[in-house]
Parts: structure tokens; sequence; C-alpha cells
């Protein structure tokens, strides 16, 4: 195993009683993730739940806690976004982060639309676009290319040429699509979006979660059109239980043992397939990853923390990945102290 880019994925939750406190929790985990050394650290984006509804607002913040580790998001559910506006809020943050912004996305029509309403939607949402066009939109918005023919904007700061603001050059590389079947995959490799690939995918062709993820895999880089290399990032949720205290690691094992079903067989029309969580210890976690075939296709892995977990609980994985997972992965983050 050889991975050369360690990632984390937190979740940004908190109770509904106490946003800020949770909220400045995760803000400090990414703090503690760049003092262990960790690439980089992204948080979920999520609507109408306890979590990080806006991310790259969340992300402002972070780029103010940090210097060195790269922050991401997987990732931005583009229905419920305007691939203009969006750009501009991510173009602000790269620029204040110095280029190490990393955006997911996922395409499709937004979960809770008809939820929602005409507090979302201006139009009826069977005239609108959800496609994988307006994933592509928001990279043409980054691109910085001016509008028009010969489009100007007066105003009080003067004359200029009409073009996204600010310029943030390279991020438009740095745009994953968060995919899960061949299709997306296939799209994803031809439109020249890096991958983000996880514990869940769809069984197109067959009932085993790693065959379908390798499949997927194969066919972004055979379909990959851009002359940079192509980068993938693995998923896993990975709880290292070393360190913690007795009631703390039968937790952990009761929170596998009851999303265990959900592995044994395809779910739903879609037949999606998940993978087990792995818990245990830092050497037993290691020897399934040994054996996660789809592992050595990939040079980036990323650490799903599991939601609804307490701060304290969090610490204690990450620090106990970086100091007992990380060196067999081909990492070896400088552990400091708090």
């Amino acid at each position: 195993m050889s991975i050369q880019h360690l990632a984390l994925l937190i979740p940004g939750n908190y109770v509904d009683s106490d946003p800020a406190t949770g909220l400045e929790a995760t803000l400090q985990l990414f703090s503690r993730a760049e003092a262990l050394g960790f690439d980089s650290a992204w948080v979920r984006q999520r609507h109408l739940e306890r979590g990080v509804s806006s991310a790259s607002t969340f992300l402002a913040a972070a780029t103010q806690r940090t210097r060195r580790i790269g922050l991401g998001v997987g990732v931005i559910q583009m229905g419920y976004e305007n691939p203009f506006r969006l750009a501009e809020d991510l173009a602000t943050v790269d620029v204040l982060f110095g280029g190490r912004l990393q955006v997911g996305v996922s395409a499709g029509p937004p979960p809770y639309a008809a939820l929602l309403g005409n507090r979302l939607l201006d139009a009826n949402p069977d005239t609108i676009d959800f496609s994988h066009r307006r994933v592509a939109r928001l990279r043409e918005s980054l691109s910085g290319d001016f509008l028009g023919e010969d489009a100007w904007i007066e105003s009080p700061a003067g004359r200029q040429r009409a073009r996204l603001h600010p310029s943030a050059p390279g991020l438009g590389d740095r745009i994953w699509y968060g995919g899960g079947s061949l299709y997306s995959a296939e799209w994803a490799g031809r439109k020249a979006f890096n991958l983000l690939i996880g514990n869940i995918s769809t069984g197109e062709k067959t009932d085993d979660f790693f065959t379908a993820q390798t499949q997927q895999l194969e066919l972004f880089r055979s379909s990959w059109s851009a002359e940079r290399a192509p980068r993938v990032a693995l998923g896993r949720v990975i709880i290292p239980t070393d360190s913690a205290d007795a009631a703390t690691r039968k937790r952990y094992h009761e929170f596998a043992a009851s999303r265990h079903a959900r592995t044994l067989a395809p779910q739903g029309e879609r037949r999606t397939l998940v993978a087990r969580d792995l818990v245990g210890s830092a050497d037993e976690i290691l020897s399934t990853l040994a054996r996660d075939p789809v592992l050595p296709l990939v040079s980036e892995l990323r650490l799903e923390l599991p939601y609804d977990f307490r701060t304290e609980e969090y610490a204690q994985i990450i620090e106990d990945a970086a100091r007992l997972i990380a060196p067999a992965l081909g990492r070896a983050p400088a552990l400091q102290a708090a």
C-alpha cells in the first residue's frame, strides 16, 4: 500500500440547541488534522440537517485557522446551487486559502425540492436542467474567460471587462465528481473531472461492492480526456480503537453492527452496494485494507468519520489514524502536541 495523499472527511454535525459549539469543534478538528500531518481535510455539505449547509462559508472560516493543509468539500449537490454564484464563493475561498481548495460536486435534482418549493425553485422543476451539465457550468464559470465579445462593467471601481471575480487560477482542475456508477465514472473521465469514490456504489453488473468499484475506476481512467494525470480519491469509514477506553470501543462496535446488514446484499431499486465500516485496532484495520482490491489502484485515501460521534471521539480516531495507520500506508504525519 502506497498512499501519497491522506485526507479526512469530517461530518461537521452539532446539536440543535448549540450549533456554534459544534461548528467550532469542527474547525478545531481541521486545525488538529493539519498539526497531525494530514494532507487535506474535507467537510460534508448537507441541507436541512444538523450539519454544514454552506461549505464555502465554513471553509472560509477554516482558511483562517490553517496554513498548509488542503481544504475540501464532499460533496456539493449542484441541484441546490446557481453555478455562477457558487463559483464566485468558491473562488473567493480559494484566493483566501492560497489555491489549496478542493471541491467535490454531484449532479441530479435536489432531493428536497418538493419540500422546499419556491424557497428554492423559481420555475417548474421539470423545466430546469439538473443534469451533469450543471456541474460543467460551474467549471466554465471558474475559467476566468471574459463574458461577451466586448462587454464592460461600469462601476465606482472603474471600467473593466466582464468576468468572474476574483480569479482563482487552477481551481477548475481541482473539482471532483462524486461518482458511484458506471455512467458517472465515464462522464467524469470524459469531461476531465477528478473522481471521488467512497463506501457506497451501484451494483450494475455485479453484487460485489469491490468488483463494481473496480469497474467504475477502470472506465474512468480509460475515458480520461485531459493531458494532466487523473486523480482518484478513495473513501473508507475507518475507526481505530487503540487509544479508546472500553466503553468507547463498545460504542464503536455497536455503531458498525447497526450498519452491517446493509452491506450483505444490494439495497433498493438502484441496487446500492455498501462497504462495511472498518472498526478495530490499527493492526486489524491495516489487515483489512491490505485485502481491499481497490486500494492498490489509487494513491489518495480519505478517512471518512461517522456522523454524531463526540468531539473527543473524533480526536481520538484521527490521532490513532495518524500515529498507527498512516505510516503503514506510506504516510508518516508528524504527531505534534495539541
